[in-house]
């Protein structure tokens, strides 16, 4: 297996490096990176391209490790019981079986996404060290080793809310995806909006970028972001002058609202202008 992009994701020589040496190493790929840059969609495509099942774990601040594994439904199998039901005398019929069960089970190889690692508790990486390492773990309920039939292909995102243990870091192939460059970023926008004019283009992505470059932003629009920005102006049918300032100064574009998403940055933005309007 190699991954070497797809027609819907631009991905970078180094990031299509840092699948493949995850691949060779038979690691999973922690993808660190701004909100918004594609860590998730990188999971998606990378499975549509190697042609592999795409199983997915969201992850909640609420989230337990042992949840990806399995549960045990004894509420269920309690009432059950009590109504005489004939299934209550097999106890698998009351194992939830998680994601990792249903990826180290799988008669296929698959791609495992375990999404946002960063928003669970500080202990939940390193209830996972074991499982990710030997693709194995025991039900307890069922007196069962569970051992995974095909290693999984485990991409982890985390948006650095917090810190990861240096433990489960360890066993990881660690990318970062820094935010792309304007010629990286035209090739984005070409292959979700092919048909936008590329006048509207070149004046979108100067006022994105001198959005996104502002002074004390708290925070600074995403690639996802401009994708929506730019849908909404094709969709309003902006035109260009909206978009272009005669003598270069900076002014308010039009629907701002999809680049800049709190109060403290709008009204920055907004004293910014002023500034610039009143030394012209």
């Amino acid at each position: 297996m190699k991954f070497q992009g797809s027609e819907n994701y631009v991905a970078t020589q180094d990031l299509m490096l840092a699948v493949n040496a995850a691949i060779t190493l038979k690691r999973p790929l922690l993808v660190k990176g701004e909100p918004g840059t594609g860590k998730t969609m990188l999971a998606e495509e990378v499975a549509t391209a190697l042609k592999l099942p795409l199983l997915q774990w969201h992850i909640k601040s609420t989230t337990k490790a042992q949840q990806g594994l399995y549960e045990y439904d004894a509420v269920s199998r309690l009432r059950d019981s009590q109504l005489g039901e004939e299934k209550v005398k097999d106890i698998h019929n009351y194992i939830l079986k998680g994601v990792l069960w249903q990826a180290f089970t799988a008669d296929e190889p698959v791609a495992l996404l375990i999404d946002e690692i960063d928003k669970a508790d500080i202990e939940f990486p390193n209830d996972l060290l074991r499982e990710l390492d030997r693709m194995e773990f025991y039900c307890y309920e069922t007196r069962e080793l569970v051992r995974a039939k095909h290693r999984p292909l485990v991409f982890i995102t985390s948006n650095n809310e917090k810190e990861l243990p240096d433990a489960f870091l360890r066993r990881c192939f660690f990318h970062y995806i820094k935010f792309p460059d304007a010629e990286t970023m035209q090739r984005i926008v070409d292959v979700h909006f092919p048909s936008l004019k590329k006048e509207l283009l070149a004046a979108a992505m100067k006022t994105f970028y001198d959005v996104r470059n502002l002074p004390g932003l708290k925070k600074k629009p995403s690639t996802s972001e401009l994708l929506d920005w730019l849908k909404l102006l094709m969709a309003e049918d902006i035109p260009l002058e909206a978009l272009q300032s005669a003598d270069s100064k900076v002014s308010i574009p039009p629907l701002v609202g999809a680049l800049l998403k709190n109060e403290q940055d709008t009204t920055l933005f907004e004293k910014l202008v002023f500034m610039n309007q009143r030394n012209r």
